[in-house]
């Protein structure tokens, strides 16, 4: 036969509409013809139930790997999976079926592996072949057995895999019966019109299994689709259409334009995968929205449930299930004095309408003059013109100040860079003076306070004090000015509480939420206000006290749907006590990183962490903006399969909270390599 023809590396799963449809038959024979065209290929059973087909294809193939390689889990029951390994005291080793693969795609170019069953087979609690498929990153095949009931079967198994994320690129389907009636025949012509998934081929009856005979039928089956290297091409075309058309946030297009950038194609768990088929560790949540891992089966369905009722009604005059029990269980669940839920639509409206009900509130009970606000120096409350209106950072809001309408900004607590020169707790908040004095002199004409409770998060993770977020809460009350918190970032376990107030027992008069609510899965807002915030707009039709705005999609149902599973996810799995001990992994890990010669601060609350950068660590001299010096280690921990994004000089750590152990150990000594390896290398 020659030297092998050389092709990258790839390969199919061999998936079947039930069992007993000619799986192994159409293994081999895939696996035949490519040996024969001079792909060098190799065969893969992971999971055996009974019978001898591992060995029988190891033979008919003439193949040297060890059987233990082809077929690393067996059991002698032909029952499923699940029941059968139970029975015989086994379990499935799903690290051992990967290492195999991995071992054998090393060797061959091209891989042809052989499920067991259809694609909902359970191999343990909440685990499916569909899962090792995903694992594997492999496109499927599906084979279906002709006759009676196979129009049905082979598009309700093309509908699951594509409901999974799964790419199928054929199905061939085995007539595994002498018989050949009207079914037989019609059948294959009937899938194609209700599909667009092509048919490879149809395989006669063979009353003699062997490799010459399957060759021989072979011939006509149209392997093309499962040897395209779709994802290598696609990967291009999108790269090239993305520079085309999109225009990217916080984003210089020069720099995007002239560099090869990753699209993502799907998630599974903590990770993401790209359009090659790479596999990233989501390190920073999909910017800090995800919360239980991508593609969580409970938030799926939830969304499919949802969508099979109605996809969106109006709440202007209407009422919607979803958002009713939504709007309840984030009342359950938020600091007392919380009372009425406003949905919009991310954390920028949601920071508006905090800003207009608490403006609005002191005209309705006629306090006039109370129409300014204070913000503190580098907050960051959304993009928008009001949200910007009470933005403490430069960079981002300089540029827009004309269109800004004026408000107070006062000092912001920042250890690291303290603006009094003082050390925590010696300091005794002085930081605040500036808050405290605006208050004084001010507070008739101050309607609202408006604050990132106990992390500023796009500032950089600057983490506050024990006793700050409290300290101002109460000077709010004391000069009766509103409170409003912005827990867009902080909210939804980020801190290792539901809400970043619980940290200081704050009750807020309004708190922003956005990011985390639905589980990072659809944009969805919500602004909560305290009672006597909401009487403040109850009046007669003609008093015109209404509060006059609305976003089309607000209360969305798909989204309230999926941030109600979102919720429930909390409490079944006891998110929030599981995250302490993995809290305590990365206060361990992060000890290391303050060693390194170009860290000057490593801040942490909870999920949220900050490690600043600077060029100077005596005298905490910053980079040159100009260097990229956070970009640059976010590029490095890219070719380790981690996703960051920095804030400036700040690298950023945030992941979900559905984090692994392990994962989370790897998260954090690839960041730690990559700061050391560009800050003192270069």
């Amino acid at each position: 036969m020659g030297r092998s023809k050389k092709i990258s590396k790839r390969g199919i799963f061999v998936t079947g509409t039930d069992t007993e449809v000619g799986k192994t038959l159409v293994t081999l024979g895939i696996a035949a013809k490519l040996k024969t065209e001079g792909i060098n290929t190799g065969v893969m059973k992971p999971i055996q139930c009974g019978g001898d087909d591992s060995r029988f294809l190891k033979k008919s193939l003439g193949l040297k790997d060890s059987l233990k390689d082809i077929n690393p889990c067996y059991a002698k029951a032909s029952l499923s999976p699940n029941i059968s390994f139970t029975r015989e005291n086994k379990a499935i080793n799903i690290s051992g079926i990967l290492k195999c693969y991995h071992k054998l795609e090393r060797i061959y170019n091209f891989m042809v592996v052989e499920g067991v069953g259809g694609l909902l087979v359970p191999l343990k609690n909440n685990y499916f072949i569909s899962d090792l498929i995903k694992e594997m990153n492999l496109s499927v095949l599906i084979v279906g057995r002709l006759g009676l009931g196979t129009i049905n079967h082979t598009l309700l198994t093309v509908k699951m895999a594509q409901d999974l994320g799964l790419d199928v690129a054929g199905i061939i389907l085995n007539n595994s019966q002498s018989k050949n009636g009207i079914a037989e025949k019609t059948n294959p012509d009937v899938i194609s019109k209700f599909t667009d998934v092509p048919i490879l081929g149809v395989l006669p009856y063979l009353s003699k299994i062997s490799k010459k005979n399957i060759e021989k039928h072979m011939v006509d089956i149209n392997l093309k689709p499962i040897l395209m290297n779709k994802k290598n091409s696609k990967a291009e075309v999108l790269n090239k259409m993305d520079k085309k058309y999109i225009w990217h946030p916080f984003t210089q297009m020069k720099d995007w334009l002239r560099q090869d950038n990753l699209v993502i194609d799907r998630a599974e768990g903590n990770y993401l995968i790209d359009t090659k088929g790479r596999r990233y560790l989501d390190g920073i949540s999909s910017l800090w929205v995800n919360v239980h891992g991508h593609r969580k089966k409970e938030i799926d369905s939830a969304l499919r449930k949802q969508i099979n009722k109605v996809a969106h009604t109006t709440l202007l005059g209407l009422g919607s299930v979803p958002s009713i029990e939504l709007a309840k269980r984030l009342i359950d669940i938020s600091p007392r004095g919380l009372k009425k839920v406003f949905f919009s639509d991310d954390g920028s409206t949601s920071v508006e309408i905090a800003i207009k009900l608490a403006y609005q509130y002191w005209q309705n009970i006629s306090k006039k003059k109370k129409k300014k606000f204070i913000y503190l120096n580098n907050s960051y409350h959304g993009d928008t013109v009001g949200s910007i209106s009470i933005g403490g950072i430069d960079l981002f809001h300089k540029i827009y100040h004309s269109l800004l309408f004026n408000s107070f900004k006062v000092a912001a607590p920042y250890c690291y860079r303290c603006i009094k020169h003082k050390k925590y707790p010696g300091c005794k908040f002085e930081c605040l003076e500036s808050l405290s004095n605006t208050l004084r002199k001010h507070h008739n004409s101050i309607a609202g306070l408006v604050v990132e409770p106990t992390v500023q998060g796009a500032a950089g993770m600057i983490v506050w004090p024990k006793g700050v977020l409290k300290k101002m809460s109460s000077m709010c009350k004391k000069y009766n000015v509103l409170f409003v918190v912005d827990e867009v970032a902080t909210g939804f376990g980020r801190t290792g509480k539901m809400f970043s107030c619980e940290h200081e027992g704050i009750s807020p008069d309004i708190m922003c939420l956005a990011k985390g609510i639905s589980g990072g899965y659809l944009p969805i807002a919500a602004t909560l206000a305290s009672q006597k915030i909401f009487d403040a707009f109850l009046a007669d039709y003609k008093e015109q006290k209404t509060f006059f705005h609305g976003h089309t999609y607000t209360g969305n149902p798909l989204a309230a749907a999926a941030s109600i599973a979102n919720l429930e996810i909390f409490k079944k799995e006891n998110t929030l006590l599981k995250m302490q001990s993995k809290i305590k992994i990365i206060q361990k890990e992060l000890k290391k990183f303050s060693k390194l010669k170009h860290v000057g601060d490593v801040r942490q609350k909870g999920f949220m962490v900050g490690i600043e950068l600077v060029r100077d660590k005596k005298t905490k001299k910053p980079y040159p903006w100009e260097e990229k010096i956070g970009v640059n280690v976010c590029k490095e921990t890219c070719k380790h399969g981690l996703i960051l994004r920095p804030l400036g000089n700040v690298i950023v750590l945030m992941p979900q909270l559905s984090i692994k152990k392990l994962e989370l150990k790897k998260i954090l000594d690839i960041t730690y390599r990559a700061i050391r390896d560009i800050t003192e290398n270069s």
